[in-house]
């Protein structure tokens, strides 16, 4: 396979999808960003890929210029592949996404980890501040089409299952971490603790 080869397969980009891609966050952007309580921020150790979702109320990302981005670090398992993975290697990917919203905007840039103890402060919730946060120094941005969505369906609700279609977490990792002592815990116990380690 050669980029000539799929080139020939696919065709000439349209002239509107070359000319969507802008260097920084305009008004539109903003607006994106500032609507959306979820993205998907994709990084890499110059190696491996990873990705990690991120949630919080709309606005968690901060604009902070129109080419700076500020994103906090909540609690998690304290993996941090993402972190460790922005020391190694600083390019990432983000997608933003608006609940009922079909299209998608994907920023591009480079990332470095503050622990800025003023930044840290202006993100915190419920009195509990992040150790650090990832600022991003935008090089691309542009919005992608709502073609995926309409194909999976996303929001539209009666198309979602009734019941969950996968044993629950601790189920699943009990499986997959072979010797570990995993307890036994249902939905309604795990989305308990989630919410209670939220911040």
């Amino acid at each position: 396979m050669t980029p000539e080869y799929l080139r020939e397969l696919y065709g000439n980009i349209s002239p509107r999808a070359a000319a969507k891609t802008i260097d920084h966050i305009d008004i539109h952007c903003k607006k994106f960003i500032e609507h959306s309580p979820f993205c998907i921020l994709a990084t890499s150790d110059g190696k491996n890929l990873d990705v990690s979702p991120k949630g919080d109320p709309v606005s968690f990302v901060h604009v902070a210029d129109s080419n700076t981005l500020i994103i906090p670090d909540r609690p998690g398992n304290n993996r941090i592949d993402g972190l460790l993975n922005i020391i190694a290697h600083p390019f990432i990917a983000l997608l933003f996404i608006i609940p009922t919203v079909n299209e998608t905007l994907r920023v591009n840039g480079s990332a470095e980890i503050i622990d800025d103890m003023d930044i840290c402060l202006a993100h915190a919730i419920n009195g509990r501040t992040p150790l650090t946060v990832t600022r991003i120094t935008v090089s691309e941005a542009f919005l992608h089409c709502g073609k995926a969505p309409l194909r999976g369906a996303l929001w539209d609700s009666e198309k979602w299952p009734n019941k969950r279609p996968i044993p629950n977490l601790y189920e699943i990792i009990k499986d997959h971490a072979k010797g570990l002592n995993v307890p036994q815990k249902t939905n309604a116990e795990i989305e308990k603790q989630d919410i209670d380690t939220l911040y």
